[in-house]
């Protein structure tokens, strides 16, 4: 698959049954595919479910469109939280965005099942109160809520160890400036345990360091004579080392700022490297024991979260059906993915198609040909019911 098709739209529609609705099938898959290759088509097959008042399916409709909003950006989440945690194999994102083990393209989305298992769907929309009590739809929301509420779990404890472990990281890098100095210096580069010598580290910019070699004998008095050495060198300043009398020192540090040395801060301290490493190793090891099994469950999850997201489109059709076609049912719903080039074209056939459905919609195309559609209530109107699925789910490219 090349970057151009991967992760893209499906336009999930439906219209009513001709005299058969295999004859709907055929019609729509005819005037989209034949010398004009403006979609990939199948059929997207929803279960006879049974129907109570029109009422109630108007309140349904309602539930639905937020139920609709909520799990897709649960999944929109795991995707992106996947793409996070993947850092710096972003390509490897798309292999582990999988539904049903499929390429989301591939999951039943293009040979549709219905986990009736998990669904009970069989049940008759009868007895739905217009509310996410409703079986299917308290089976769905609590799913992908609970889906929701463990993402933010794991996200906030994975983070929380990534950010601590940069932490240290920065602390390790940067110029000499500002960075820990632990990890570059050694025992023998300090007179450690005397009573009257100590020893200062410094920050010699390059372009002062013979000034310095000069210079820094007559800084203060006592300061012991050669005993300076280039430790450490980055981009614009050496580290060097330099031993003098106790006593002497903020008279030493004072004159070294006017030549603009500067001394850094530092005692040497064995234990407390020690400890530091030992954290950065432990935190180190730490994220690569949660890394995967953090990614085993943002894949099954995602499928999970995906896999419910396409059930409630398909709650959607049908009753977006029903109460636009009428009863009894008799619809066909139809999977398209548009080829993206032709998109508009493709449009207009569809109009062409099923114009005859909705008298009101000619009016709608006659006065703005470009846009065959209106935004009524966030919901683009088409003579035919239509709900986009857009799978492309992720923030970069």
């Amino acid at each position: 698959q090349d970057k151009d098709t991967e992760m893209t739209e499906f336009w999930l529609i439906s219209a009513p049954g001709e005299k058969t609705c295999q004859q709907t099938w055929e019609k729509l898959h005819a005037a989209t595919t034949k010398n004009n290759n403006l979609s990939t088509n199948s059929k997207f097959n929803i279960p006879d479910l049974k129907v109570g008042t029109l009422d109630v399916l108007v309140g349904l409709s309602d539930e639905l469109a937020k139920l609709d909003a909520f799990v897709e950006g649960v999944v929109k989440k795991v995707a992106q939280y996947m793409a996070d945690v993947l850092e710096d194999s972003k390509d490897k994102v798309q292999e582990n965005l999988l539904a049903n083990g499929g390429g989301i393209e591939k999951y039943g989305l293009l040979e549709q099942q219905w986990q009736a298992k998990s669904l009970k769907l069989k049940k008759s929309f009868k007895n739905y109160s217009s509310s996410l009590d409703s079986v299917p739809f308290l089976f769905i929301f609590k799913g992908v809520n609970q889906i929701d509420n463990d993402l933010k779990a794991r996200a906030s404890a994975y983070n929380n160890l990534k950010g601590n472990l940069q932490n240290l990281e920065r602390k390790n890098a940067g110029s000499l400036l500002t960075r820990s100095l632990a990890d570059i210096v050694k025992k023998e580069d300090f007179v450690l345990d005397s009573e009257y010598l100590v020893t200062l580290l410094v920050i010699v910019p390059k372009v002062n360091y013979n000034d310095w070699v000069k210079q820094y004998e007559t800084l203060a008095e006592m300061v012991v004579p050669r005993s300076s050495n280039v430790l450490f060198e980055d981009q614009d300043s050496y580290l060097c080392n330099v031993t003098l009398f106790r006593k002497a020192v903020d008279d030493f540090k004072h004159k070294a700022r006017e030549y603009k040395f500067l001394v850094r801060d530092f005692q040497y301290n064995e234990e407390e490297m020690k400890a530091d490493k030992e954290e950065m190793n432990r935190l180190s090891t730490d994220k690569k024991k949660q890394f995967g099994p953090l990614v085993r469950w943002l894949k099954v999850n995602f499928s999970e979260a995906f896999i419910a997201w396409i059930h409630v489109k398909a709650l959607r059709v049908f009753v977006e059906s029903v109460l636009r076609y009428g009863l009894p049912v008799n619809f066909q719903a139809m999977l398209l993915q548009p080829n993206k080039k032709t998109m508009k074209k493709l449009r207009e056939v569809l109009y062409d198609l099923y114009k005859h459905l909705d008298s009101s919609a000619a009016a709608i195309i006659d006065a703005t040909m470009d846009i065959p559609g209106l935004n009524l209530s966030q919901q683009e109107y088409y003579p035919y019911v239509y709900y986009k699925i857009d799978c492309n789910l992720l923030e970069f490219k």
